[in-house]
């Protein structure tokens, strides 16, 4: 209860604490913290994905900026010889302005990456883009661009059929429980329902032979996901888990040392606040955590 009462306090608690508590979740505001957060997380021997923050962009310019940024993530993991991926809001790109404007740029951003033997990954947004986002990628397969791929999200009814209608393609999907508020006519809300559909969305992957990019840091899902991977003998090239940057360290280094192939989402930008805000109103249990921190910090 007194989680929750914190998480509908966010709103008015100060942009300082706030930047605080982020400090941990979100690399920094420029591209140079990013490469350095990245740099440590190869150390560790994890991967990543770095991601510049903002969405639901409106304005050519600032959708033609974040263009311009995600150009340079690409050049930047390449210049430092970095373990990393980019990932990219379709909203961020122009997808609210107009969608040959949106597809040209990402379009342009996968061809740099391919040239530099480089992935980019698709987010997935709330439902209004669902189907959009799914069409633009087969239209990216169709003209041949094969290192991207897609997020489907296991708390919606959809993503069964989804996932049926990407296994032609053998598309490369992160599977995440999803964050956004969806009406109960299309999503799941149920905890454990939504970690039902995750694991049968998940074996449905590996059936299929797609590649399957576990995103969770829920231990009955990671442990379920492990379980699968050995009594089916799945090979490591056709798995990889992913987990947020600053979130179940620990796990992470265990999965590392077990041999698995981790990913780390790396956010970066000057949107860190609205960021950090929604990652928080997710997670109650880490606002509260983090208050305590806070309150008890020399």
């Amino acid at each position: 209860m007194l989680n929750s009462l914190i998480v509908k306090a966010l709103p008015i608690v100060p942009k300082p604490v706030v930047h605080w508590a982020a400090k941990k979740y979100v690399a920094g505001a420029t591209l140079e913290d990013a490469v350095q957060a990245v740099r440590a997380l190869n150390d560790a021997g994890a991967t990543a994905t770095m991601d510049l923050l903002g969405e639901f962009v409106t304005k050519r310019q600032q959708a033609e900026h974040c263009t311009q940024v995600s150009d340079q993530i690409l050049d930047a993991i390449a210049r430092n010889g970095l373990r990393s991926g980019l990932s990219v809001k379709l909203t961020s790109l122009g997808f609210d302005i107009d969608d040959a404007f949106c597809f040209e740029n990402v379009r342009a951003l996968i061809v740099k990456a391919k040239a530099l033997n480089l992935f980019v990954r698709l987010d997935m947004e709330n439902s209004p883009y669902t189907t959009r986002t799914l069409d633009l990628y087969r239209k990216l397969r169709a003209q041949g661009h094969d290192n991207t791929g897609v997020v489907i999200q296991a708390y919606m009814r959809r993503s069964e059929q989804d996932l049926r209608d990407l296994a032609p393609l053998q598309a490369s999907v992160r599977l995440c429980k999803g964050i956004y508020r969806e009406d109960a006519s299309i999503a799941f809300k149920d905890r454990e329902e939504i970690r039902e559909n995750y694991k049968r969305l998940l074996a449905q992957l590996f059936e299929s032979g797609m590649h399957a990019a576990i995103a969770t840091h829920d231990d009955p899902l990671i442990d379920f996901a492990r379980d699968y991977i050995t009594r089916n003998g799945i090979a490591k090239d056709r798995y990889e888990f992913q987990m947020l940057l600053g979130v179940r360290e620990n796990k992470r280094d265990e999965l590392v040392r077990e041999g698995h192939k981790v990913r780390v989402y790396v956010p970066f930008g000057n949107d860190w606040y609205n960021y950090s805000i929604r990652r928080l109103k997710e997670n109650p249990e880490v606002a509260g955590h983090i208050m305590k921190a806070f309150l008890l910090r020399e």
